[in-house]
Parts: C-alpha cells; sequence; structure tokens
C-alpha cells in the first residue's frame, strides 16, 4: 500500500427538507386544518479515527465527499427522512485542517474519536407549526436549512514513542529491522528510506513504537531532500533517537547539520528530549570509538551512547535508555493531567 500523509477533500452536509404545506381533506370533516408535516434533517460529514489504517492513500482517488439531503415533509402530519450522515474513517494521528493550511480545525489521537466538520440542515416546518388562533389555515412553510460546503486538508502524523533521526544513510532502518518487527528497506545507498516507517521494539518485557522517517540534509527545512517532508512524524514522539554514523568522515558535522534543520523547522521539536547515539561502532576500533565519541559529546554537551545496528552491539542499552525515557514523559504528563483535574473549576 501507497504512503500518503496529506490529502484536500472537499465535503458538502445534507441540506434540510422543506416542511410541507397541506390541508386536512376527508368526507364529513368540514374544516380539517392545516397538516403539513416538517421536513427531515439533512445528514452531517462525521470524521473518525479507525484501527488499521496508516495512510490517507483512500482520499487520492475520491476527494469529495456529500452527505444526504433530509426528505421534504408531507400531509397527514408526516416528518420526512433524515439524511445519511457520511462518515470520512482515517488512521489515528490524523490533523484535520481548514483551508488556509493553518487552522486546526481537530486532532484525532484516539482509536474511536469523532468530529462533526459539516453539520446538516435543520428542516423546515410545515404549515401546521404556524397555526393559531387568528390563522386557522396558514398557507406558509419553511424552507430546510442550506447545505454547508467546505474544503479541508488532512494530514497524517505518526504516533510513536520514539522518533529516529540521522543523515540519509545513518543506519536508521537498520536499527529498526534489528530491534523491531518492521522490515524496512535496507541498503547501502542515502535515501533509501522514502516513507516513514513503523516499528514496535520490546525491551525487558515493555514495547514501545519506533518512527523511522527518511534522513535529513543540509538545508532540507528549505525544501532540499525529503526528511523535511515527514519531520510532522516525529512531533508527537517523546523522545528523539538521533543516530550519528561514526563512519561518515565527519560525525560531529552530521551532528550540527541535523540540530540546525530541527531548529530551522520550528515548533517544539528542537525542544525535545534527545538520545544521541554514535552507530556503526562495528566499522571503528577501540581508539576511533573513543576520539569521536569524545569528540561528539562535546559537541553534543552531554552523554553519547555508542551501538552498532549490524551486529546489535549496544543496542539493548540504548532501548532501555529509550524506555526509561519514555517512562518518564509519561509520568510528568499525568502529573500535568493531575494538576489541571485539580485546578478545573468543580462543577456540580
Amino acid at each position: 500500500m501507497k504512503f500518503l500523509d496529506l490529502a484536500k477533500v472537499y465535503i458538502r452536509s445534507g441540506a434540510g427538507g422543506g416542511g410541507c404545506i397541506s390541508f386536512r381533506r376527508e368526507k364529513f370533516i368540514e374544516y380539517g386544518g392545516p397538516d403539513g408535516g416538517d421536513g427531515g434533517g439533512g445528514g452531517s460529514v462525521i470524521v473518525e479515527a479507525v484501527e488499521g489504517l496508516n495512510t490517507l492513500i483512500d482520499f487520492r482517488y475520491q476527494q469529495h465527499f456529500f452527505a444526504q439531503n433530509g426528505q421534504h415533509g408531507m400531509g397527514s402530519q408526516r416528518t420526512g427522512k433524515d439524511g445519511e450522515d457520511k462518515v470520512l474513517r482515517v488512521p489515528v494521528g490524523t490533523e484535520i485542517i481548514d483551508e488556509d493550511m493553518e487552522t486546526v480545525i481537530a486532532d484525532l489521537t484516539e482509536v474511536g474519536q469523532t468530529v462533526v466538520i459539516a453539520k446538516g440542515g435543520n428542516g423546515g416546518w410545515g404549515n401546521l407549526h404556524f397555526k393559531s388562533a387568528t390563522n386557522q389555515a396558514p398557507r406558509r412553510s419553511n424552507p430546510g436549512q442550506d447545505a454547508i460546503e467546505r474544503t479541508i486538508w488532512l494530514q497524517l502524523k505518526l504516533i510513536a514513542d520514539v522518533g529516529l533521526l540521522g543523515m540519509p544513510n545513518a543506519g536508521k532502518s537498520t536499527f529498526l529491522a534489528a530491534t523491531s518487527n518492521a522490515r524496512p528497506k535496507v541498503a547501502d545507498y542515502p535515501f533509501t528510506t522514502l516513507v516513514p516507517n513503523l516499528g514496535v521494539v520490546g525491551v525487558d518485557d515493555v514495547e514501545f513504537v519506533v518512527a523511522d522517517i527518511p534522513g535529513l540534509i543540509k538545508g532540507a527545512s528549505e525544501g532540499r531532500g525529503l526528511g523535511d517532508t515527514f519531520l510532522a512524524h516525529v512531533e508527537r514522539c517523546a523522545i528523539l533517537l538521533h543516530l550519528v554514523d561514526g563512519a561518515s568522515g565527519d560525525p560531529v558535522q552530521d551532528y550540527k547539520t541535523i540540530i540546525h534543520e530541527l531548529e530551522a523547522y520550528g515548533g517544539e521539536l528542537a525542544a525535545k528530549p534527545r538520545l544521541t547515539v554514535l552507530n556503526k561502532i562495528d566499522a571503528l576500533d577501540e581508539e576511533e570509538r573513543a576520539f569521536i565519541k569524545e569528540e561528539l559529546e562535546t559537541a553534543v554537551g552531554g552523554p553519547v551512547m555508542m551501538m552498532s545496528g549490524v551486529t546489535r552491539e549496544g543496542t539493548q542499552d540504548v532501548l532501555r535508555a529509550l524506555r526509561t525515557e519514555i517512562d518518564d514523559n509519561r509520568l510528568r504528563h499525568r502529573k500535568i493531567e493531575d494538576q489541571e483535574a485539580e485546578d478545573a473549576p468543580w462543577q456540580p
């Protein structure tokens, strides 16, 4: 299945049915009076987050979605049938953005979450509603409420605990393949990874999700390369795993390039917790490992771990460090939620 993380769709809710003008006409009933029924309500356009989807590819082949109009009212006080809703099923992690590409309408982060993005029109009143002491035979009714038309964008941001960052060919896909059930394409050339990959990683009987995105290059924030297109997929991650290729020739500069692109991308991405790891140490001798690690720690301003995705040396230590950070992040979020609940005004 092809990967698509951005789609433009056109939607329209259902219009309400018009009210009916009708009078009761039966034998032996001289003054039957008005009996026009109300129109039915139009259907709404609803977006729902569901399991089993990880791409917006379905919206490439169908971009127009219309809910059903409400049925007009009928005589004998019969109300028209309501129009059926139109439900758009999207992957968990989908943002619904207005046509201006800036205003976020909703962010669906849990299975089963729904949002009405175009409400159906109300049905019009039949002439029965307008009967009064001074007007026993009203000849008026209301038309149904008009439909709502709008254009929206659907943007998928994968939900993962860990986001993999690094230059092209830094070993991100190799690490994901070695530690999870994911099988990304692995080869010895840049930009082997063209779309994000998700893998479930397990360590010490605890599982978490890792997202691998295409590598970043210098100028990515200005549109060069592929990685800037997919940086949104690691915005939700609790921690970023920055893999630095120890055999690249200039690992320190590679590290600085990625940090610069994160800062240029903006938002909260650059401020997220990061674990920096010197990768491909199987290609280095002990002296080279120690030298590069020391140089990298100076640039990072903190500790740097070492591992090899090919031989799996050090991978368990990296996974345990990631797990600790994820647990700490979840604990922080729980404390924030508890504090917000305590500060919220009491409602009877």
